[in-house]
């Protein structure tokens, strides 16, 4: 059987293979820095502070780096987030188990994260037909799973088994590997940096947060995508009260749960990169969050009935699903509704919403907890997702006049053949 039609493209599969590779690695300290840091800490409280400040630095550097994938090799933009990954990593070894030292290298390798997103998102329009741009966006998702079972796995037992050193050395491994794949340049399919001649960075930002400004279906996607936000952040709040309260789990069902959800993300990210990967990303997105958010309503009502451990086992392993399917769907939306010259400060300005309105979610729901019944903040959650969903099919998808084209299209960009390299 031959392997889904995207991953002929030798650039794009040199590109998704370095993808996974640099996800892994980052999913190997995502699962190992917070338990070194409770075991320094002895406090959870102290350790989700240190988690949240951690994302600050993606924040800040999204923006940045969105601003470099337009003017700048991005290409070589690639390949310098992987060598600051690496070097960030290097005081873990040297300077061995210190509070300072897990904070400032994980803040170090979520600001460089962050950097890493928007410069390959900007990257795979150019690489691929914009037809297949969403099966491009699946098959990423696709690694998100790999990586989140078998990185955070490896970054435990590492850790566990190893020591630091061993962690350190894994990750940095995984970094060569992706590394050594972004090395040959990308021959045919790139675009051009834009020439920046003497203008600001801020400029060239607001550039960008322009464009989503005078796009219709990029503004409505900026509100859904709030409001996705909002509930992932809360999501991560609520989900451990779930587990430990409602479902009476401890540690064990908590990270067995949330990993579980790889599986149904390794299904989509195949399914949209071959079965439905001609449906339109706008009706995608809008789908898939509907029924992501039907999902959750389901799930945190069902205790009512049962606590059964199994069934919700195979419900979370199902909502992962369509978690992927809507990521995927809203990135092929930025990367066909923007020009090649804007791509990169559009998604990083994504980006950057996405990650305040998820620590907006995370404060709302920690000061919402303890004052409010834990399972009608949950439905809140859930309807924040399906209001979102539905607000894309109906505003985007129903009432577009046409724009909304099976080979993912907004006016951006429109397909064209690719060389092959």
């Amino acid at each position: 059987m031959r392997g889904p039609e995207v991953l002929r493209e030798p650039g794009f599969a040199r590109l998704w293979l370095a993808s996974l590779c640099s996800e892994l690695a980052e999913w190997m300290l995502q699962a190992a820095l917070p338990v070194l840091a409770y075991q320094l800490t002895g406090s959870a409280t102290s350790t989700a502070a240190i988690m949240v400040l951690g994302l600050l630095p993606a924040v800040v550097l999204s923006p940045l780096a969105g601003v470099l994938a337009d003017r700048w090799d991005r290409q070589v933009l690639l390949r310098v987030v992987c060598a600051g990954q690496g070097l960030a990593a290097v005081p873990l070894a040297v300077g061995g188990a210190d509070l300072t030292v897990v904070y400032l290298v994980m803040a170090a390798q979520a600001g460089l994260a962050a950097a890493f997103e928007p410069v390959r998102g900007a990257l795979i329009p150019e690489l691929v037909d914009a037809r297949l741009v969403t099966a491009a966006n699946g098959l990423m998702g696709f690694n998100g799973s790999v990586a989140r079972l078998a990185g955070a796995s490896g970054g435990g037992l590492l850790l566990g088994f190893g020591g630091m050193g061993w962690l350190v050395g894994g990750y940095l491994a995984a970094l060569l590997v992706a590394g050594l794949l972004l090395i040959p340049r990308f021959t045919a399919g790139t675009a051009r940096p834009e020439p920046s001649g003497r203008r600001s960075m801020l400029r060239d930002w607001l550039a960008g947060v322009g464009m989503i400004r005078r796009a219709r279906v990029l503004r409505l996607t900026g509100v859904a995508l709030a409001l996705m936000s909002l509930a992932q952040g809360m999501f991560l709040v609520l989900f451990v009260l779930f587990v430990l309260h409602s479902l009476s789990g401890g540690p064990a069902e908590v990270g067995v749960l949330r990993g579980v959800q790889a599986v149904g993300g390794l299904v989509a990210g195949i399914a949209v990169a071959t079965l439905v990967r001609r449906v339109a990303p706008a009706a995608l997105l809008g789908w898939a969050t509907l029924a992501l958010g039907l999902m959750s309503l389901l799930i945190w009502n069902g205790p009512a009935l049962t606590t059964a451990f199994g069934l919700y086992l195979g419900l979370f392993a199902v909502a992962g699903a369509p978690a992927v399917a809507a990521t995927s769907g809203l990135l092929a939306v930025v990367q066909t509704a923007v020009p090649s010259t804007l791509t990169g400060r559009v998604l990083s300005a994504a980006f950057a919403g996405m990650a305040g309105c998820t620590a907006v979610g995370m404060w709302a729901a920690g000061a919402l907890a303890g004052r409010l019944p834990l399972t009608g903040l949950l439905d809140v959650q859930a309807c924040l997702q399906i209001v979102a969903g539905l607000l894309v099919l109906w505003l985007v998808v129903w009432r577009n006049g046409g724009r909304d084209r099976r080979d993912g299209s907004y006016g951006g960009r429109r397909a064209t053949p690719v060389r092959h390299q």
